[in-house]
């Protein structure tokens, strides 16, 4: 099956290469992305990181991704006419910029300038000039008619800027690259495929915790053609961001999904990274993310999966720099026959840095939620604190939770601690609200609340967190007490 999967993805890339726009990926980087996966394949159930992952479903996909430009309404291939109304609403003090079937959709989104940050499709160029943008470094970034570097740039202007900026290089050879490669070859499908994506840069200093949403939106059918959102985002020294990232469907949610998130973070600047999957319910959707922090650099990535038939989300996170500090927290919840899987490796390569890995998800009717958080310590990473806590719930006889802690510790003077759990409701505390008058199911669903609770709590934006919970609450079917509890 993956030697037919690689010669029908290079079929179908030949066919569709001449429209593929190459400001957002080179020819010369597309060539290279089929190549190795004729090489290598995509991953199958053999592979150790991937034995969770549900990846049958890409036997029926149409790779290509839809024809730019093709006009809204019925016929294969042709976009449905979307609204405002049909989006997630809107978070107070976001811009939002919106995708639809990875291309950017401008009356769908509503730009904000902010000073220190150039925000640029990679199509079609700068969307919202930063205001200020005339002093320092931000005036090239955004003036018009420039473009932020993206992965259809030199590796040298990119590498140049990394440097004055105090940030790791993701291009850059590392230990255990090989693997992380390995892992990341859906990566290489977006990078044959997209056909836009968004590009952002921030500048040293700035300062805009609620900061920039980005809404990708998915309606064709896998059958006829698949989405790739794309994601670039480059945080220069002592800069601070906070990212809302969403993925829904419209439609009957029948979409094929690979998108690529890149973070390079810059010598202490923070991100809060918010990633809310909601795809549809026949929805095949598969990401990799990668992250690399310099020195002092902190990462908050917060991460929430309830949508989609089969999702898969493939997240590395690099601690280059000393004292980096990353906390990566997931909830999932899956219910009828949905298949959730999640594979997080963070690696720490310099000494004195900090990680936490938090996981909690549900299974229930006969879903399947799987997480594979693995902790990597190289030599010459001493005084590193790493922390796992990963915990899964049944909630139905045919239901399946994986979780799988793993760690690798190459050097010594380390503090690293995990503790992974699946099982049941806890019996105790059934009891104890049965006994305070509380029916059995509603009993049940204020303890798989609460168990989700211990993510969901975490964050930091009030109305995203609210929309999130109700989003969880609709997808448990919870009674009207529980709702009223929002």
């Amino acid at each position: 099956m993956a030697s037919a999967l690689a010669t029908r993805i290079a079929a179908e890339h030949a066919a569709a290469a001449a429209s593929l726009p190459t400001e957002v990926v080179s020819r010369e980087r597309r060539r290279s992305a089929i190549e190795t996966l004729a090489t290598e394949g995509l991953p199958t159930s053999r592979d150790e990181n991937w034995k969770y992952a549900n990846l049958r479903p890409l036997e029926k996909v149409r790779f290509a991704p839809p024809a730019i430009g093709v006009p809204a309404g019925p016929g294969p291939g042709a976009q449905p006419s979307l609204k405002v109304a049909d989006l997630p609403a809107g978070i107070e003090g976001y811009a939002r910029y919106t995708f639809v079937d990875g291309v950017f959709a401008p009356a769908l989104s509503t730009p904000v300038p902010r000073a220190g940050i150039a925000v640029t499709t990679l199509r079609a160029g700068p969307v919202a000039e930063a205001a200020g943008s005339r002093s320092g470094g931000a005036a090239a970034a955004s003036a018009p008619g420039s473009r932020a570097p993206s992965s259809a740039g030199t590796d040298a202007a990119h590498a140049s800027a990394s440097a004055r900026a105090g940030s790791p290089v993701l291009s850059s050879i590392r230990p255990g690259d090989a693997q992380r490669l390995k892992d990341a070859r859906f990566a290489l499908l977006n990078d044959a495929f997209a056909t836009d994506g968004a590009s952002i840069r921030v500048s040293a200093g700035t300062d805009c915790p609620t900061c920039i949403e980005l809404v990708f939106v998915a309606t064709v059918e896998s059958q006829t053609a698949s989405s790739y959102p794309r994601v670039e985002l480059h945080i220069e020294q002592d800069a601070r961001l906070g990212l809302i990232e969403r993925h829904v469907s419209i439609g009957s949610g029948a979409n094929f999904v690979n998108a690529s998130v890149k973070v390079d973070i810059g010598r202490g600047a923070t991100v809060n990274h918010y990633r809310v999957q909601e795809s549809g319910a026949k929805a095949v959707w598969f990401d990799t993310l990668s992250a690399v922090l310099a020195q002092d650099a902190s990462y908050k990535l917060h991460g929430v999966n309830v949508g989609g038939l089969s999702s898969r989300s493939t997240i590395n996170v690099l601690l280059a720099g000393e004292r980096a500090d990353a906390a990566v927290s997931v909830a999932s919840l899956g219910d009828r026959q949905q298949i959730q899987d999640a594979f997080v490796r963070v690696e720490h390569l310099a000494p004195r840095a900090k990680s936490v890995q938090t996981f909690r998800g549900i299974s229930a009717g006969r879903a399947r939620v799987a997480f594979n958080g693995m902790i990597v310590v190289r030599e010459g990473a001493q005084g590193t604190d790493s922390q796992q806590s990963l915990r899964g719930l049944l909630a139905g006889p045919e239901a399946e939770i994986d979780v799988r802690p793993q760690l690798q510790i190459d050097t010594d003077d380390v503090r690293c601690a995990h503790g992974a759990t699946a099982g049941k409701l806890d019996e105790d505390m059934l009891f104890y609200l049965l006994s305070r008058g509380i029916d059995a199911a509603t009993a049940q669903r204020l303890l798989k609340w609460a168990f989700l609770e211990d993510v969901v709590a975490r964050i930091e934006v009030p109305e995203l967190r609210r929309q999130i919970e109700r989003s969880l609450a609709g997808q448990m079917q919870e009674a009207a007490e529980l709702q009223e509890l929002l």
